[in-house]
């Protein structure tokens, strides 16, 4: 094996797993120059989606570092013929969520759609170190409204190698 390979032992002995913290500035939220930043843990709770309209909301779930995937930049597109038609650009907010639903009211309609994360941007800029190129760099994920009068929640967990996706409640 080579020994230069980038596997889960050689991020823990790094100090790069989930489990390490910065060892200055961990207290006051101050990171020093030479760390890169590390996503923050949830502190506030999710909104209650009872009594809502029809919507499709989304929540990014950072399963490398255990935390809520902050700052995830997502395009969202609707298939229109052979191609996906963008209908818009989001990035999740502290809580991995976006600010707004995706789609709301009258804006959700039956069709396929197409969610395709920036995993490989997202990593980059939590000084993730990964291999060139990266196993994943977009991930899109597909599904299809079937009811547009329903409620939609796609919770996306990801890390650098692996992503799985459903239909939340």
């Amino acid at each position: 094996m080579d020994p230069n390979s980038l596997t889960r032992r050689s991020l823990v002995r790094a100090g790069i797993g989930g489990m390490a913290a910065a060892s200055t500035g961990a207290s006051t939220g101050v990171l020093a120059q030479s760390e890169p930043p590390k996503p923050g843990a949830l502190t506030v709770a999710p909104k209650s989606q009872a009594g809502l309209g029809p919507r499709l909301t989304m929540h990014a779930i950072d399963n490398f570092h255990g935390t809520p995937g902050a700052g995830m930049v997502a395009d969202l597109s609707i298939r229109d013929g052979d191609a996906y038609k963008p209908i818009k650009t989001v990035t999740t907010a502290p809580n991995g969520r976006t600010a707004e639903p995706l789609l709301v009211d009258e804006a959700l309609k039956e069709g396929r759609y197409e969610l395709l994360l920036h995993v490989e941007d997202y990593f980059k800029t939590y000084g993730v170190t990964l291999p060139t190129p990266n196993f994943l760099g977009l991930v899109a994920v597909r599904f299809v409204i079937r009811d547009a009068g329903q409620r939609y929640h796609l919770p996306v967990l990801f890390t650098p190698w692996g992503y799985s996706f459903y239909r939340g409640s």
